[in-house]
């Protein structure tokens, strides 16, 4: 029997809350920043100060680990820095061409997607709870994504015709979030591996200073200046590192050693409620009642696809 002072100072559930709020901010951070920042400088001031304030503790107490790593593991970690680089330049421009609610919904599919590869991956068949799962997260999905575009009038549903879809900015949104979700996958699977042989700050640092590096090289060779912005995006940057990104992640990393694995789960699926409560009251924006139907079937899809047996 474990003894009780081995226990956690905080109730986990109350942390995990913590953490889902935490993360939920990130979308509010983003669009803020992007009245007067380009969305790949934010991305790559989210992840170049995450890594900034986690060197001095990952050079000095996890240095001999991180000196000790193979070139097969570097090469991991550059190519998880690739995924993490992509998913978070995606999601964040696509919040300047859709809603909230959407961006955050379809970006926080992955689990998903890692469902699906599992029987190629993991050579583990699909269940019926599992297909079920898939089917109505990809029903979602379209619902989302022709949301904005489309309208119910009549009983009937109302789309542009397919060439004025295609040029449509919420379109193209969701689609850069659902880019993002595939992405995400890519990192996960890669530091699944990794993960097994590096402690967390060790592994976070190399993978999140990798990405950092990558998109501040795109922020050169696409042309954009990180300097020259009023002070208060330079805050939204600051927070955008601090809170979603290492407090609301590593919460979820913390609560996995106290929690199970549904839990920790079912809290990320809560992040796009928290994200669109925000949205509704900080930036005035309400999602359609498509967007909230295509938002229920995929957090139902996710939930099923991501728990069965």
């Amino acid at each position: 029997m474990n003894n009780v002072k081995n226990g956690p100072s905080l109730p986990p559930i109350l942390v995990l809350v913590i953490g889902v709020l935490a993360v939920s901010t990130s979308s509010i951070f983003i669009r803020l920043a992007q009245e007067e920042a380009p969305s790949l400088v934010i991305a790559a001031y989210r992840l170049t100060l995450a890594g900034l304030v986690l060197a001095p503790i990952a050079l000095t107490r996890h240095r001999a680990e991180l000196s000790a790593l193979k070139i097969v593991e570097l090469i991991l970690a550059l190519i998880s820095g690739c995924f993490l680089a992509l998913h978070f330049a995606a999601f964040i421009s696509s919040l300047a061409y859709t809603s909230v609610a959407s961006a955050v919904v379809l970006a926080t599919s992955t689990p998903l997607w890692v469902a699906l590869l599992a029987p190629i991956i993991l050579k583990e068949s699909l269940s019926r709870q599992l297909l079920t799962g898939l089917a109505l997260a990809f029903l979602g999905s379209s619902v989302v994504g022709f949301g904005e575009a489309c309208s119910w009038m009549d009983q009937q549903l109302i789309c542009p015709p397919a060439a004025e879809l295609l040029k449509n900015q919420s379109f193209f949104g969701n689609f850069l979030a659902l880019f993002a979700a595939w992405m995400a996958v890519g990192y996960l699977l890669i530091g699944r591996r990794l993960r097994s042989k590096v402690t967390l700050v060790a592994y976070i640092f190399l993978v999140y200073g990798m990405a950092a590096l990558i998109l501040d090289l795109i922020v050169l060779l696409a042309g954009q200046s990180p300097l020259g912005y009023p002070p208060q995006t330079y805050l939204w940057f600051l927070l955008l590192a601090l809170v979603p990104q290492l407090l609301g992640h590593s919460t979820y990393n913390w609560a996995l050693g106290h929690l199970s694995a549904t839990y920790v789960s079912i809290a990320v699926i809560a992040e796009p409620v928290g994200s669109t409560i925000l949205a509704y009251f900080i930036l005035k924006e309400s999602p359609s009642a498509l967007e909230i139907f295509g938002a229920i079937l995929i957090l139902a899809g996710i939930y099923l696809a991501s728990h069965y047996e």
